[in-house]
C-alpha cells in the first residue's frame, strides 16, 4: 500500500542517503541563520545585511493548503480523547487501587 505510486523504473536512493541530505539540509539552514543572527549583534543595520531568502528554505512534503484546511476542520470542537486530565485521572486511579491492593495485603 505505501508503495502504490512508486515506479519501478526510478530507483529511490537509500534511506540513509535520504536523512544524510536532509541533516545537511537542516545543518547549512542553521548556520545561514545563525550567521544573520551573529551579524545583526555585533552591530550590523538589519536593513544593510543580506537576509537568506525563501530559496535557502527546504521544500516540504505538504502542501500548505491541505494543512490550512486539515487545520480548520480540527479546531471544530473536536478534541482527542487523551488529554491531561484523563491521564492525570488514571495516575489517581492506579494510586488508588495500589493502596486498595496494600491495605489488603497488609
Amino acid at each position: 500500500m505505501s508503495q502504490r505510486h512508486r515506479t519501478a523504473e526510478v530507483p529511490l536512493p537509500p534511506r540513509q542517503e535520504l536523512r544524510a541530505h536532509a541533516h545537511g539540509e537542516r545543518h547549512r539552514i542553521h548556520v545561514e541563520l545563525n550567521q544573520v543572527a551573529n551579524q545583526v549583534s555585533s552591530g550590523l543595520e538589519p536593513e544593510d545585511l543580506h537576509e537568506p531568502g525563501a530559496a535557502w528554505k527546504p521544500i516540504h512534503h505538504h502542501d500548505s493548503e491541505v494543512a490550512k484546511i486539515k487545520l480548520a476542520k480540527q479546531s471544530r470542537g473536536r478534541r482527542h480523547w487523551k488529554t491531561k486530565m484523563w491521564k492525570r485521572r488514571t495516575k489517581m486511579r492506579q494510586a488508588r487501587a495500589e493502596a486498595f491492593r496494600l491495605a489488603g495485603e497488609g
